[in-house]
């Protein structure tokens, strides 16, 4: 008996790698192709439940919860607007400050427009004699 173990039989370690290395990949693909008929089933199952979603918010008429999503995505988000610097919010401030000037007096000019046209109305219908 040789004490050597890889003497004699050695071709036997060779087919024992190459019949694991076999087994390993059929393993592997076993697993793969569980792993997609498992997927298959699952896909085709949300199908159905979508399907039957899909018949209920027709009889009750409901949106779709994607389509009220889209309606909010489209309205800004004002605590994710950006922020503005000093300058900015100061030269709103003087915009603001300028309109209500000018808003103001637009309303002065308006009244007192109005007020005379009232007087000389007032002033033809009464005749004093």
């Amino acid at each position: 008996m040789p004490t050597n173990p890889g003497a004699v039989g050695g071709d036997d370690d060779g087919d024992d790698k190459e019949k694991e290395e076999e087994a390993e990949r059929e393993r592997q693909e076993a697993i793969r192709e569980a792993e997609e008929r498992r997927k298959e089933k699952h896909r085709k199952m949300e199908e159905e439940r979508e399907k039957m979603r899909q018949e209920i918010r027709d009889k009750y008429n409901i949106k779709k919860k994607e389509e009220i999503q889209e309606i909010q995505q489209e309205e800004p988000n004002p605590l994710m607007r950006k922020k503005k610097t000093p300058e900015e919010l100061e030269r709103e401030a003087n915009a603001e400050e300028e309109d209500e000037f000018t808003s103001k007096t637009e309303l002065k000019n308006t009244i007192e427009t109005q007020v005379s046209e009232l007087k000389s109305t007032i002033e033809s219908k009464c005749v004093l004699q």
